[in-house]
């Protein structure tokens, strides 16, 4: 009878250590995604696009992971602060990062990731301010400046695709409906993002100096500082977010924030850490 329980014993142990085998060559794929409801359904969205995961009909730019129909990689995602990602990259099989951060982590867009979204206009980074203040001088003298050729130049030649201009018919940095005579001397504060945002605005800084206007930039590494300190008046403008995530913002915080204008896009990529190609994702 013992020696009938011990080979049961035996038998189950095998059994147990065969399956526990097989189960691990079931590898779990990571993939880290922004965790705000636009970036990360943005996110989202590039995936379906690239067959990796499929949403449910109606799912558009407010999904989450939780709107996900089918996962035939059965990819386990972690939602982290868009920031952060690139930090984290190297403890994930593949993430899925917004441009300004990869290029602040020293990641090029273009050439590190291991496939990029389209250049959609629905998502270029807008030049934003108080409600109420969008034909203020100040708020036009940036715009034009914004949406100079000399600024279009310099994201080209800057960053090569990582960073695309929207601005269709760019002028010469002046809106000639401003009295500069009267805005010499004065300062416009506009928060931005270090990159590429910030390195943008340095150009702009240089137009308006042509007029005395002095840009004060003020660099954020979030999200939510930016539209509070615009909404409060603290500052003039912000430049470093796309009209989708300002919308939710609003809704969210109860804040009066518009768009005066879209700058550019920045097509999000999708990078590896651990994995360095495509071929987990591939069958």
């Amino acid at each position: 009878m013992k020696k009938a329980i011990a080979i049961l014993l035996a038998a189950i142990f095998v059994l147990a250590t065969f399956a526990a085998c097989s189960g691990s060559k079931e590898k779990t794929i990571t993939i880290a995604v922004p965790n705000d409801t636009t970036n990360e359904a943005r996110a989202l969205l590039l995936l379906q696009d690239k067959g990796y995961i499929k949403l449910k009909d109606g799912a558009g730019i407010q999904a989450t992971v939780k709107d996900i129909a089918e996962n035939p990689y059965s990819i386990e995602f972690r939602e982290v602060e868009a920031a952060q990602i690139p930090n984290i990259l190297q403890d994930v099989d593949y993430a899925v990062i917004n441009s300004n951060y990869a290029i602040s982590a020293k990641l090029n867009p273009v050439k590190d990731s291991l496939t990029i979204e389209g250049s959609s206009s629905a998502y270029g980074n807008i030049l934003a301010v108080k409600k109420g203040n969008e034909e203020s001088d100040k708020i036009k003298a940036l715009k034009a400046a914004l949406e100079s050729q000399k600024v279009v130049d310099f994201i080209n030649e800057k960053y090569d695709g990582a960073v695309v201009s929207v601005v269709e018919n760019p002028g010469d940095g002046f809106d000639s409906s401003v009295d500069y005579a009267k805005l010499a001397g004065e300062k416009i504060s506009v928060a931005a993002s270090p990159a590429p945002h910030a390195e943008i605005l340095a150009v702009v800084k240089e137009i308006l100096a042509e007029k005395d206007v002095t840009l004060d930039i003020k660099e954020f590494t979030d999200y939510v500082q930016p539209n509070k300190v615009v909404d409060s008046g603290e500052i003039d403008a912000n430049y470093f977010q796309h009209l989708p995530y300002l919308e939710d913002f609003n809704k969210e915080n109860n804040t009066n924030v518009v768009s005066v204008g879209a700058i550019h896009v920045e097509p999000m990529g999708f990078y590896g850490g651990k994995q360095t190609t495509l071929d987990a994702l591939t069958k």
